[in-house]
């Protein structure tokens, strides 16, 4: 007998569940991009090169073009429109937008899905290939600019904002490490009658 090529899959996105005929080879991005409308994470290159379609899977960093998506089912997925709380912005975002992180807006959703990963993988003291001390009881390394190029190597930027992109994780990291709660937990000043962060998070979705 044959072997089924599709199944009913039950992806969790964002905090909700979502049950889907698939193809099984139908990749996660295009899962989440032609059949639920989640259009905030970007195709580029679809060979896994350019990082546009990097999102979180259990909260570590996956390129959503190489992961099937039936492989994802049971996992938490993490995709650009679920890193904020309501209207306000995840810290990664925010500084994203405060240090022009970000041209025409293309790999910004993987930049930031990115940015967020590496940033926990450096905070549970996971070493990059330019740590220095690997050793487990050194402690996460000094998140120098080399370190946060290093980690954040896998996501290209075509408009070159990689100076700003560099600041603006160096920024968000602070954030975290300042003890502030992921999203940031100090409201932001009133900018006038558009929300300060809606222009980034229209480029981001």
């Amino acid at each position: 007998m044959d072997s089924p090529t599709s199944s009913v899959i039950t992806l969790r996105i964002n905090g909700e569940a979502h049950t889907l005929p698939v193809d099984h080879r139908t990749t996660l991005l295009d899962a989440l991009r032609e059949r639920l409308d989640l259009t905030g994470t970007k195709k580029g290159c679809d060979q896994g090169q350019c990082g546009a379609c990097t999102v979180l899977l259990d909260g570590r960093r996956t390129v959503a073009c190489l992961q099937f998506a039936v492989a994802a089912e049971g996992r938490e997925i993490t995709t650009i429109e679920g890193v904020a709380d309501g209207d306000r912005l995840h810290p990664v975002q925010q500084a994203f937008l405060e240090l022009d992180g970000f041209q025409c807006g293309y790999c910004t959703p993987g930049q930031i899905c990115s940015a967020i990963g590496a940033i926990e993988e450096h905070a549970a003291g996971l070493p990059s290939a330019v740590t220095r001390d690997i050793r487990p009881e050194a402690g996460p390394p000094p998140l120098t600019d080399d370190e946060i190029r290093e980690r954040m190597s896998g996501n290209l930027c075509r408009c070159g904002a990689y100076v700003s992109i560099v600041e603006a994780v160096a920024r968000a990291a602070g954030a975290r490490q300042d003890g502030r709660s992921w999203p940031a937990d100090e409201p932001r000043p009133d900018e006038g009658p558009a929300h300060p962060g809606a222009a980034a998070k229209e480029v981001a979705a």
